[in-house]
């Protein structure tokens, strides 16, 4: 029997070739748009459990408040990761992890490199990450002062082999030594950290500089725990600590209890994430890379499930539109005796062959646009994936899931026709008499038009984004790093590079605006009490730094390198004043400490700008003056920048004496742009997925349109023997669609209207959702529908009235 269904449902295939091509060409498109989403959704929830031990992984959290300004950060006390294992028999082991700042100058013989992903780590690092050595003895790898482990990767850039144990590099300032006691295998690409340079983290370098403190976050701290902890057990170790070695440090150092705080409403709080929830669930201060967020995963998991409804909305409104021509064929074989379940089952086969050759096609599909769908993505989602274990069972299931759900109603709808009604010709048929398929329709064209005016709510916040007024200039300001490498040679280098030709001004600093700087705790008064904290960024720059960045001042005056009090003065900027609560401030004192306590007075007031992303709000800021910083910004005014490149190019190798130190650049306005990569990639995204939305209703509608038209060949040919126009033809066959088209705007605008308001809200500055938004994907879905309309309507308007008159 089902050689039979199987036979039929394949001539009928055949047969209606242009409603099977249309069919299958939707169920396609929407299915390979829902394999690559599930792809990106099953990469982004697969990082870091490569570990063996990734279920009993966890890093420790930061959650400070003071004085109104919060820190959030991966950073943790030093100590605090040695005690819980020591006090804790669920803690078995625990590893810091510190982040070199900046990039660090490796030195192999008379060669130079820059290495950007330096860390500082115990030993106890490759007792907990799964990390297999090539060479070398991880237990002891990191044992050893002036140690260095390296990635297989970085041996080889450095080296030229992998079989470099025992080799010597130097780093920084040319003087201290490293040896290699280890290489490991290059980190797998779903990890939230990529360690390359590893250097020892020794008991005596955290003595030297006084890092055993409780109040001062130091290094992130991953703790590996006994099977069956939870991260609630280690959240109420960690409480504990706060009382027992936090407050005592706190009345000690300040004089304050945290009972005290509390009622300022500070406080110090640690806890912990799971490692497999780090990549989707952390964006925190000192993230060692730029995390995931898990909403983005759930709204293209979402964005693929409408895809996929949209297709199975032509599936069905198709195959219930042309439940006329089906219905004689049902009303005979019910006479001659075939029972409801037997039509179901020859439906159902139907549906089910038409959606494994839309499978097939689909996967076919997916494969082609994963390298292009990778490069807009962002991602590296292998072309394995598709041939992994549990691939076909996926595919064989979403394969039954597919033909049940796109042919379940037309298969119980047509099998429930009448034979009497249906032999007599007293069916109902024709669109405008399916109140189902005119809900569906609706479904439709509101799932396109919410992507549309969400692909344009984006692209209207990003042009806001590059074209706001940010409080200072950022084109044509070229920015040449890791500076610091030039010693006391760096105030001279950019005194030499403001002398060449289409240099207008360049500036020393260590900060520059296209990033949020770590926060440092300033006082409010000389009492240097934990209470009269306010977390605010500590910039250091020199005398040029607000000029060269066409900065403005609002109150007071720019450092001047004629006056030598400077160097104990400070700026701040707007938003440092209103936090500290000064209304004129200038001639009043900030404090550092608290031992000692130290008063810098305040020479000037610099007019708010966005340092970082918009997504986040001015921060207060205090200008140190400083002629050391790593990094020298120049503007230019050049109509040949490339020569100019070279020209400061000459004079960095001159100051660096022919050593080899590599000429590391970049501009202000391309760093600014990279802040906001995630979010072009998902305008992107969201673009090409509402195109195949749209693309998919266009071929579902062709196909309702066709059959409307067929419907309505003789009606169109008496038309136009009496006189009627093309034009009237096209109204005709448009009445059917534009309630419909009517409806969805109804209800998919203000939808969209509520969603985009959520989607504004991530970011402090945020542009207006302008009325032309909501008026232009109407009037898109609108215009697709008049000339798909228009096309198939020409074409039955070119038929002669004799030939359509003609009976059978």
């Amino acid at each position: 029997m089902l050689m039979i269904y199987l036979r039929t449902a394949w001539r009928r295939i055949r047969r209606d070739r242009f409603y099977s091509v249309v069919n299958i060409a939707g169920l396609a498109l929407g299915l390979s748009v829902c394999i690559l989403i599930v792809l990106f959704a099953v990469d982004e929830w697969g990082y870091d459990k490569y570990n063996e031990k990734a279920d009993r992984i966890f890093r420790l959290v930061t959650d400070l408040r003071l004085s109104g300004g919060s820190f959030h950060s991966i950073s943790v006390p030093s100590p605090m990761g040695k005690t819980l294992v020591k006090e804790y028999p669920a803690v078995e082991s625990a590893v810091r992890i510190r982040r070199v700042r900046g990039d660090v100058l490796v030195k192999v013989g008379t060669t130079s490199f820059i290495e950007s992903g330096a860390v500082l780590a115990d030993s106890t690092l490759f007792d907990i990450f799964s990390l297999p050595f090539i060479a070398g003895n991880p237990h002891r790898a990191l044992g050893s002062p002036n140690s260095v482990v390296l990635s297989a990767g970085e041996a080889v850039r450095f080296f030229g082999t992998t079989d470099v144990l025992g080799k010597i590099l130097r780093t920084d300032d040319d003087t201290t030594v490293y040896m290699v006691t280890g290489v490991m295998k290059d980190m797998p690409r779903l990890s939230h950290f990529h360690l390359t340079l590893i250097k020892s983290l020794h008991t005596s370098w955290d003595t030297t500089r006084g890092r055993q403190s409780w109040t001062n976050p130091f290094a992130a701290t991953y703790v590996l725990t006994r099977a069956g902890t939870t991260s609630q057990d280690i959240d109420r170790m960690l409480s504990s600590f706060v009382d027992r070695y936090v407050q005592p440090e706190l009345m000690h150092m300040q004089h304050t209890s945290a009972a005290e705080m509390a009622r300022h409403g500070d406080y110090f709080h640690y806890y912990s994430t799971p490692l497999t929830e780090i990549h989707l669930h952390s964006n925190l201060e000192n993230e060692f890379e730029v995390n995931g967020q898990e909403r983005n995963v759930y709204i293209f998991l979402v964005i693929a499930g409408l895809i996929l409804l949209v297709a199975f909305v032509n599936f069905i409104n198709l195959s219930t539109a042309r439940g006329a021509t089906k219905a004689r064929e049902v009303g005979v074989r019910k006479v001659i005796g075939a029972s409801r379940k037997q039509l179901i089952r020859q439906f159902l086969t139907e549906s089910f062959v038409s959606s494994c050759l839309a499978l097939v096609l689909a996967m076919g599909i997916a494969m082609v646009l994963l390298p292009w769908f990778n490069r807009l993505s962002g991602k590296n989602v292998p072309l394995s994936f598709f041939w992994s274990p549990w691939t076909l069972p996926c595919l064989l299931i979403m394969a039954v899931f597919v033909g049940l759900a796109s042919g379940g109603y037309p298969a119980f709808f047509l099998s429930g026709f009448q034979p009497i009604r249906v032999l007599q010709g007293r069916l109902a048929t024709g669109l405008r008499n399916g109140w189902l398929r005119t809900c569906l329709l609706v479904f439709q064209f509101g799932v396109t038009i919410m992507l549309i005016i969400a692909t344009l709510v984006i692209y209207s916040q990003l042009f806001y984004v590059r074209h706001r007024q940010l409080g200072y200039t950022r084109e044509q300001v070229l920015t040449i790093k890791n500076t610091r490498f030039l010693g006391n040679k760096e105030q001279l280098f950019a005194e030499e590079v403001r002398k060449l030709p289409g240099v207008i001004d360049g500036t020393v600093s260590r900060n520059l605006p296209n990033a949020v700087s770590p926060p440092r705790g300033f006082f409010k008064d000389a009492t240097g009490a934990v209470t009269s904290v306010v977390l605010m960024g500590d910039w250091r720059v020199d005398a040029d730094f607000i000029p060269t960045l066409q900065m403005k001042m609002v109150e007071g005056r720019n450092f001047s390198p004629l006056m030598s009090t400077d160097s104990d003065a400070v700026l701040i900027n707007e938003t440092a004043a209103r936090v500290v609560g000064l209304v004129h401030p200038l001639g009043k004192m900030i404090y550092t400490g608290p031992n000692p306590v130290t008063a810098f007075p305040i020479i000037g007031v610099v007019r708010d700008f966005n340092s970082g992303s918009l997504r986040e709000p001015v921060e207060p800021i205090v200008f140190s003056l400083s002629r050391e910083g790593g990094m020298v910004s120049i503007r230019l005014r050049s109509n040949d920048i490339p020569a100019l490149m070279a020209n400061i190019r000459r004079e960095y190798e001159t100051f660096t004496g022919g050593t080899g130190e590599p000429f590391v650049y970049s501009f202000l306005d391309d760093d600014f742009n990279r802040l906001y990569q995630a979010d072009e990639r998902n305008s992107h995204l969201l673009t090409t997925f509402s195109l195949f939305a749209i693309l998919i209703a266009c071929i579902g509608l062709l196909g309702l349109v066709t059959y409307a038209a067929q419907r309505r060949t003789k009606e169109i040919g008496i038309r136009k023997v009496l006189g009627a126009r093309m034009a009237h033809v096209i109204l005709l066959l448009s009445q059917d669609f534009g309630n419909a088209i009517l409806l969805a705007i109804v209800i998919a605008c203000p939808v969209a209207y509520w969603v985009s308001q959520l989607w504004l809200r991530q970011f402090a500055f945020r542009t207006s959702l302008h009325w032309w938004i909501f008026a232009v994907a109407p009037l898109v879905a609108a215009g697709l529908t008049l000339v798909v309309v228009g096309a198939k309507a020409s074409r039955v308007w070119l038929v002669n009235p004799a030939e359509s008159l003609r009976a059978e």
